[in-house]
């Protein structure tokens, strides 16, 4: 019999999730049936949005079932089929994550393309957090030549790849935001920010202000909170704040007092729309072409923070929460 090591969630948090919420199991699995598949994951992601999944609430993707292995992305080699159309040693993205191997319909994992590119690539800057950040910037925020750009969270896995595709799509200047001093020297050094500023030094608002004399025309939001706030203040008449997330906020346990200076969207004519990855799908193959080409010639550029074990998983969720990683935050099962 052969076993895969999941993690299930045991219990909903309440604010900070605990490691005592989890819990690493041992499955038995089947025989492949017709049409399955058996998968050994090379990389499995965890990614903000999974603590929204934690609570039992209704959003935008169903919440985590209890006692049951979590979902999310994941990439890995076939290891065994009964599948004409993945044979054995075929590389595949598919949901699902948290576990060292998977097993399920053959229809359920999407064969990836043969490249030089490492297959955990196709977990960031070319899969779901590189779409992300070239659908918010170019359709939600309708990023222009010459615009000014600021991106908050900006060392993360979706925010580092933002500030690239910023100035691929014509920006004149892109800011962002991160959280220790390494950090900012990686944004200015690594990845080609103008500026940038370290939010835990002093105040955003005053910070991003001090970056930004001309203002900014986009906004690109991970945290929401104090950084929403600051952008409110410093974007142009017909300003565009693309919502990606509010990681600052994912966790509190009571409420958050929203911006004081929202009377700007009218005097202004600011436009803030959030927006969801799943929405614009219908970017994918435009996606592809361009960020293939990008990381193949080395102008975009994408670090990851891998931790080993499946057992470890819970722990570079909480690290990532907490903006342990660089880059993309990876578990190599």
């Amino acid at each position: 019999m052969t076993t895969s090591t999941q993690v299930h969630l045991v219990r909903r948090p309440t604010g900070t999730p605990r490691t005592e919420d989890f819990a690493t199991v041992a499955v038995d699995l089947p025989g492949l049936g017709r049409d399955e598949v058996r998968v050994r994951n090379a990389y499995v992601s965890v990614d903000p949005y999974m603590r929204g999944r934690m609570n039992d609430s209704k959003s935008y993707i169903p919440p985590f079932g209890l006692r049951e292995a979590m979902t999310g992305g994941a990439v890995g080699r076939v290891v065994e089929s009964s599948s004409a159309a993945l044979p054995v040693g075929t590389a595949v993205l598919h949901s699902y994550g948290w576990r060292n191997l998977a097993q399920g319909p053959a229809t359920h994992f999407s064969p990836l393309p043969e490249t030089d590119l490492p297959l955990s690539v196709f977990l960031g800057a070319a899969g779901m957090t590189g779409l992300t950040a070239y659908a918010g910037l170019k359709r939600v925020a309708g990023l222009r030549e010459g615009d000014v750009a600021f991106i908050s969270g900006a060392a993360g896995a979706v925010g580092s790849i933002a500030g690239q595709i910023a100035r691929k799509l014509g920006a004149s200047r892109v800011i962002g935001s991160a959280g220790s001093a390494a950090k900012v020297a990686l944004l200015k050094e690594r990845y080609g920010f103008d500026e940038a500023f370290n939010y835990k030094d002093a105040p955003v608002r005053e910070q991003l202000r001090g970056v930004t004399p001309d203002g900014i025309d986009v906004y690109f939001d991970n945290v929401g909170g104090d950084h929403l706030e600051a952008a409110l203040d410093r974007l142009n008449t017909g300003g565009r704040a693309a919502l990606c997330g509010a990681i600052s906020q994912y966790n509190s346990t009571e409420r958050t007092p929203g911006p004081d200076n929202m009377g700007n969207l009218v005097t202004r004519s600011l436009k803030l729309e959030g927006f969801i990855v799943g929405q614009h799908q219908d970017l994918q193959p435009e996606f592809a072409r361009q960020m293939t080409a990008w990381l193949s010639d080395g102008s975009v550029v994408f670090d990851e923070t891998v931790v080993d074990g499946v057992e470890n998983a819970v722990g570079a969720f909480l690290d990532m929460m907490n903006g342990a990683n660089t880059g993309k935050m990876l578990v190599r099962p």
